[in-house]
């Protein structure tokens, strides 16, 4: 008889607790969770995923809001848990949008202080209410902008009638883009090239493309652009051939190497000096063979002496 009481009384205060939960909840409407479907978020700085709660009347009390992120193997531990009055699970780097967020406020957006490529992704957002329960979801895409495109010649001067070698290099972007070139008509030659992409450690990448030049090429100027994931230019840069022949390309690197500017004025030096003792030589020796046919006649002649009859006289040279 009193294990019959005592089931009895167990019903009867299921009963009571199931009719004050019927009694407190909501019977005029239901709450209605808007997420924007997609968000843009640049590497490095604050990210905001927008979720707002339109609540059937001002009287909604707000009791669990809950934060996750997708991944392959399902959602990840929560990043962000309210309940009840109490924050008990928050990790480092995400809070609410508004700093003094109380369970009246229907904001309900997810801060991400410094966002990063690991942040890019799907996310849940599930509130529970005086007046219902939903669940919205939303997604953070990351960017990160390319640095300016740097172009590197092998040779370093390269002129229309050598060709070679250029590689450009852009780094630091998000998501992995592509190096195009042109030339000064801007007739596209990356068909003509190889590009190579690396992700680094941060997820950022490092784009690498090589474009070859053809000997006897009438292209004088050549701009490597660097495009995001989307197809936008970003920013380029531009290398300009030597329009020098080779002979006058060579003599313009001796120009510029020091030891052939310490070398060139000695060398011009000594041709004048040589030149100097070669004018002085020559004008020596004609000046020995002048003396020497001026003093011929003297010692060759003989003059005589005659009288004034005419007869013969002494000979004297």
């Amino acid at each position: 008889m009193r294990e019959m009481n005592m089931a009895s009384m167990g019903i009867l205060l299921i009963f009571t607790v199931i009719s004050i939960g019927v009694g407190n909840a909501k019977t005029d409407g239901f709450i209605s969770l808007k997420c924007k479907a997609e968000m843009l978020g640049q590497y490095g700085q604050q990210s905001l995923l927008e979720c707002v709660i339109d609540p059937p009347d001002e009287n909604t009390d707000i009791r669990v809001v809950t934060w996750k992120k997708a991944s392959t193997r399902g959602f990840l531990p929560a990043l962000l848990v309210f309940h009840d009055g109490e924050f008990p699970g928050e990790q480092p780097g995400y809070s609410f949008a508004e700093p003094a967020w109380n369970n009246r406020n229907m904001n309900v957006s997810l801060l991400i202080s410094n966002t990063a490529v690991e942040h890019d992704g799907l996310y849940e957002c599930m509130v529970t209410t005086t007046s219902g329960i939903q669940t919205q979801t939303t997604s953070l895409k990351v960017t990160a902008k390319y640095s300016k495109p740097a172009i590197l010649s092998n040779p370093e001067a390269i002129t229309l009638d050598t060709g070679g070698t250029l590689t450009c290099e852009s780094d630091r972007g998000y998501p992995e883009g592509k190096l195009r070139w042109f030339d000064e008509l801007d007739r596209e030659l990356t068909k003509d090239s190889q590009m190579e992409a690396k992700a680094t450690k941060s997820g950022l990448f490092q784009l690498s493309s090589k474009l070859v030049l053809e000997q006897g090429s009438n292209v004088s100027d050549y701009t490597c652009g660097v495009f995001n994931a989307s197809g936008g230019k970003e920013q380029e840069a531009t290398f300009k051939v030597l329009n020098t022949p080779k002979s006058a390309e060579t003599a313009f690197r001796k120009e510029l190497d020091p030891a052939t500017k310490i070398a060139a004025p000695v060398v011009v030096i000594g041709s004048l000096i040589a030149g100097l003792l070669l004018a002085l030589l020559v004008y020596r020796r004609r000046s020995q063979q002048a003396r020497r046919h001026s003093t011929t006649p003297l010692m060759g002649e003989h003059h005589k002496i005659g009288t004034s009859d005419g007869e013969e006289g002494d000979e004297k040279c």
